[in-house]
């Protein structure tokens, strides 16, 4: 057996020796370079494989040691591998680093340079668009980017946000032009008149009908003025209301005294069928009677003859308030844009009606507070139906307030 293992010691290359004992822990094959080694060899571990490093005639050799078991037989085998080649790589390694690492490092730096501007040109093409949006051009948008990343979706975010500026600044700068428009034809009015009354001496009478006019075009102006404050306060969210659980019928009790006043000044029949069962609601009482007055206020004025009438009933969860008149109407054309801000109608609905046109988008807002919704129909030359849903109270949470009916629906026809 130890020629063979000569004869295989010999084939080994790359200065690799090893050496094999017999299960009776005699040497079966051991060169001289293992009997020369300066140290002893650690005991080898009943399973696996050690490792250990020493010199074996001078030179550095790393050994292997197992134990393996062939016919029954345990064999101590070492196996050793000279580390000199590898220091020799390494130190050529080392070499090569300190020689060529300095021009690896500006390659690299100059690589990362380019690869960071090309992936950060998108990003510049973002921030000079931007750059160059303002005021007055927001209607221009950002490129968006054909690859389908993160760039991408920051690019079509940023133009979705540009558009909802947009059209808040067109919002706000309609706005300060309907409300300096609106405030210009009262103002005029009044330096008007009090020019005229100043220029010569007049009767008592003849400055009476003047101071009239101007208290008429004042409380015009002041009245629009605290629209304006009331859009203002809601767009700021400094309006706050003060719900609390009510019955709707009594505030509906209480608006059609109003109503009725102002429908049998202008000659117009005003009927009230509200419904005699409670509708419980959690509402803003005052908020809620100039929601109900201005619908009342707006069929009044658009009703030259016949009349107005105010209904309340309760569907599926909702008390619904319905507000009739036979009126002039609306054209398909208008009903879109009549809960905007200072929109008027054509000159047919408009003609020697005098408003702001802020009081249906102020009954808009009221209703959106209360979480509830108006709805218009209308029919040019057949009037219009307005109609606001509340949500009704569970009963549990609703107030028992009856109703006091002061007068039929008969009764209440003027």
């Amino acid at each position: 057996m130890q020629k063979e293992l000569g004869e295989l010691a010999g084939l080994w290359a790359n200065g690799a020796i090893f050496e094999v004992a017999g299960p009776d822990g005699q040497w079966i094959f051991r060169p001289p370079r293992f009997q020369a080694a300066q140290t002893p060899l650690p005991e080898a571990p009943a399973a696996g494989m050690s490792f250990v490093t020493t010199n074996l005639e001078a030179l550095q050799y790393r050994i292997a040691r197992e134990r393996v078991v062939i016919g029954g037989g345990v064999f101590l085998i070492d196996a050793a591998v000279p580390t000199e080649p590898f220091d020799q790589a390494l130190d050529r390694f080392r070499l090569t680093e300190k020689r060529f690492l300095p021009l690896l490092v500006v390659l690299a730096s100059l690589l990362g340079y380019w690869l960071s501007g090309r992936a950060l040109a998108p990003v510049n093409r973002i921030v000079e668009s931007a750059e160059g949006i303002g005021v007055q051009n927001l209607s221009r948008r950002l490129e968006v980017p054909r690859e389908k990343d993160e760039l991408r979706r920051l690019t079509e975010t940023l133009n979705a946000m540009l558009g909802r500026i947009e059209s808040s600044v067109a919002h706000i700068t309609q706005f300060t032009a309907d409300a300096s428009h609106d405030l210009r034809t009262p103002l005029a009015l009044i330096r008007t008149n009090a020019e005229i009354a100043l220029r010569r001496p007049r009767r008592e009478d003849e400055y009476r009908a003047t101071l009239a006019r101007i208290l008429a075009a004042a409380e015009e102006s002041t009245q629009l003025i605290e629209q304006l404050l009331t859009l203002a306060r809601a767009d700021a969210g400094a309006t706050q209301l003060r719900f609390e659980a009510a019955d709707l019928s009594q505030v509906l009790y209480k608006v059609s005294a109003h109503a009725r006043i102002l429908a049998h000044a202008k000659g117009l029949r005003f009927c009230d069928a509200v419904d005699s069962e409670p509708l419980p609601v959690n509402t803003d009482t005052s908020a809620m009677e100039r929601l109900l007055l201005a619908l009342l206020d707006n069929a009044v004025k658009y009703t030259p003859e016949g009349s107005i009438s105010l209904r309340s009933y309760s569907r599926e969860g909702q008390a619904i308030v319905e507000v009739r008149d036979t009126g002039v109407g609306i054209s398909e054309t208008d009903l879109p844009h009549i809960f905007d801000r200072f929109y008027r109608a054509d000159q047919t609905r408009s003609r020697d009606v005098r408003g702001s046109g802020l009081g249906l988008a102020i009954a808009r807002w009221i209703a959106e507070m209360h979480r509830g919704t108006i709805e218009v129909a209308s029919e040019l030359g057949h009037g219009s139906v307005f109609r606001v849903h509340l949500p009704l109270l569970n009963r549990e949470n609703s107030v028992a307030v009856a109703p006091e009916r002061q007068k039929t629906t008969a009764d209440l026809a003027v």
